[in-house]
């Protein structure tokens, strides 16, 4: 029989993708509904103290959300999200290779003019994928802001460097990949 892990190895992860919030937003059956299951992935986080949570991409329905999707996504991630809960991941790469889209080039947590108790890393998907002149998302605001910490862009087509980003806990080390949705012309 094999023997369980020490507690302080152990690295628990929810993983969530195509959340699509703000889906049919304004139908007034359906409206709330990727609110509420959006609220419900946070809440079974934040019950389960899991040590972080992947969002795989697709987060918002649309390219543009609506302010009411940016505010309401805003407002659970720093409700479940942010707290007194020591992070007990040490961050192990680079943060500057990781996060240099950004004006903060560092993990959320480590920042100290925040209370991050659940980290929430995140890339963009073909819903929620940065345009315009700028190149920016809806996952740069809630990365500026402090509650996600947005991995995977890349500003060119032509050279897409993946940097993993690499992390430990107790004797157990991970390390994530991500990149951007690429999309391809035939």
């Amino acid at each position: 029989m094999e023997e369980e892990p020490p507690e302080e190895d152990i690295l628990s992860i929810l993983v969530a993708t195509d959340n699509h919030v703000g889906y049919l937003e304004k139908d007034p059956i359906r409206g709330d509904d990727s609110f509420n299951t959006f609220e419900e992935i946070l809440q079974h986080a934040h019950r389960e103290e899991v040590d972080m949570i992947l969002l795989g991409g697709d987060l918002f329905h649309e390219n543009k959300p609506s302010r009411q999707s940016i505010h309401r996504v805003t407002t659970l991630l720093r409700e479940y999200c942010f707290g007194d809960k020591p992070v007990e991941v040490e961050f192990l790469s680079d943060q500057k290779e990781n996060f240099h889209t950004g004006q903060f080039n560092t993990v959320n947590y480590e920042d100290p003019n925040l209370n991050v108790a659940i980290p929430v890393y995140s890339i963009h998907g073909n819903h929620d994928d940065p345009a315009g002149r700028t190149g920016l998302c809806a996952l740069d605001l809630l990365s500026a802001s402090g509650v996600i910490n947005y991995f995977g862009k890349s500003n060119s087509l032509e050279e897409i460097i993946i940097s993993p980003l690499l992390m430990r806990k107790g004797n157990t080390k991970l390390a994530i990949y991500g990149t951007k949705m690429v999309k391809h012309h035939a």
